[in-house]
Formats: structure tokens, sequence, C-alpha cells
């Protein structure tokens, strides 16, 4: 009974769902690259949250030691790093991952990523990167991506169940950001049917100019998925058919590899 009440999804309406540590956590996501540090006016808005409870919530993550405060302005703590740490350490796979991405990228001289879905986002957890940069925004582990206009997130989105990923498209809202960017949910679908039925997606400057990338999704040996690895490249310096040909089958060998070695 108690291991079938933990299989359950909880809904913000549930009596089990604790509101307060949700909302501890939003306050901790609200701080990003563009937000490194906020006056409580500033969390309350970005929260949408009011002064007083956001107040409570910083002045209670401040005595917990993942906020520190300096004047009027708030920022996070060293600590925050260690709750990704703890999902780093319980993912022991990471570092025989990371290896694998090193690899790819001295063969090819791209730079290669492990991602997982979270939520409607690609979460970058491994990644070896090339010299050169590819984005505007410096990737790294930690960097979120909208799944829909990456390579990593079609694979993703593409081993979900089909209930799952109509729920997905429903509650999407697609943004433009390049003159290549699908605005359409249906031919998105359509996408990410691709990549379930070919086994690997292209994302071609779909999210940044010149930003061109292919994945593969990344299985244990008992079936389980990791992740989806990548190859991220500059369009202007390789072609599509040189991705299909050369960097395909390298990430296709690394995924096997993976399949063969590693067991969660």
């Amino acid at each position: 009974m108690e291991e079938q009440l933990l299989d359950e999804m909880l809904t913000p309406d549930d009596r089990d769902f604790v509101t307060a540590l949700a909302s501890g956590l939003e306050v901790i996501l609200a701080f990003d690259e563009s937000h490194p540090s906020m006056t409580l006016s500033e969390v309350a808005a970005r929260t949408g949250m009011n002064r007083a409870k956001a107040r409570r919530f910083l002045l209670t993550l401040h005595a917990l030691g993942y906020v520190r405060k300096k004047q009027r302005y708030f920022e996070l703590a060293p600590r925050v790093l260690q709750l990704g740490y703890s999902f780093l350490s319980a993912n022991n796979y990471r570092s025989a991952i990371q290896q694998y991405l090193e690899e790819i990228t001295n063969e090819c001289g791209e730079s290669s990523s492990l991602g997982v879905l979270d939520g409607d986002e690609v979460i970058y957890v491994a990644r070896s990167a090339a010299r050169h940069r590819l984005m505007a925004i410096t990737l790294s582990i930690g960097t979120r991506l909208p799944a829909a206009h990456t390579s990593m997130g079609r694979v993703l989105l593409a081993q979900l169940p089909e209930t799952e990923l109509d729920a997905y498209l429903e509650r999407l809202t697609l943004e433009r950001y390049t003159d290549k960017t699908f605005t359409s949910k249906s031919e998105l679908k359509k996408c990410i049917h691709k990549a379930r039925q070919q086994g690997y997606a292209i994302a071609d400057q779909e999210l940044d100019p010149g930003l061109r990338s292919l994945a593969v999704p990344a299985f244990d040996a008992n079936g389980k998925l990791l992740g989806a690895i990548n190859i991220s490249t500059n369009a202007a310096r390789i072609d599509l058919d040189t991705l299909l040909k050369e960097y395909l089958p390298l990430l296709q060998s690394k995924a096997r590899l993976i399949r063969t070695t590693i067991s969660c």
C-alpha cells in the first residue's frame, strides 16, 4: 500500500502536497543567469507571491544557508550546489558517460552533452565542450533549454507515451527564436514522431542562428532511459550531410557502448 501511494503523482490540491516546500523551491529557481541578485519585491514578482510570503521563504532559506543577503539584495549561496550534487552523486553513471562525451569531442572536435527531460525543458547534466563557442549563452551543467527546439529535447519527447506527448503539446506555447523555428504544433509533433521512428533528431538553427545539433537516446543495459546525448556544431562549418554520414554513426556507437557498459 505504501509503495502504491509513493508511485502516485500528486497535484497541488492533493492533501499530501506540501505547498511550503514547493514554494521554497520556486524561490530558489527564480534566481538565474539574468537574475543572480534580486530584492524582495523582485523575487515576489518573479514567483507571483505576495511580499510577505516571499519574505518568509527568503528568510528561511537564508537561515538554512541556501540564500545570502547583501543589504537589500538576495542571492543564492554556494550551499545550493549541494542539491545538484545530490542528483549527480545518486546517478553515478554520469562519470562514465562523461568519458564517452569527451571521446566524441576528441574524435570530431565538437561539443557533446548529456541531457535529461525536466518538465518542458532539457537540462544539461554532463558536457564536453569544444574550444569554439556555439551560442550567445554559455552552455554548462545545469543549463536549461526548451525541449521543443533542441535535438536532445525531441529525442526525449519521442520516448514519451502518446498521451503524455499530447499533454505536453497541449500546454506548450511555441516561441519563435529564429526564422527556422517551428511554430506549428502539428509540424512539431510530426518531427517528434519522425525522431521516434528513426532513432535520432536534428535541430537546425531553430534555437540560435548557426547552431545545428544532432541527438540520440541513451539507455542502460536494462533498457532504462538515461537521457539523450548530442553533438552541437556550427552550421556554417558542418553541413547536414556530414552530420548524418559522419557524426550520427559516432553518436550511435557511443550510445551502444553506454547500453553495454552501464547498468543502473
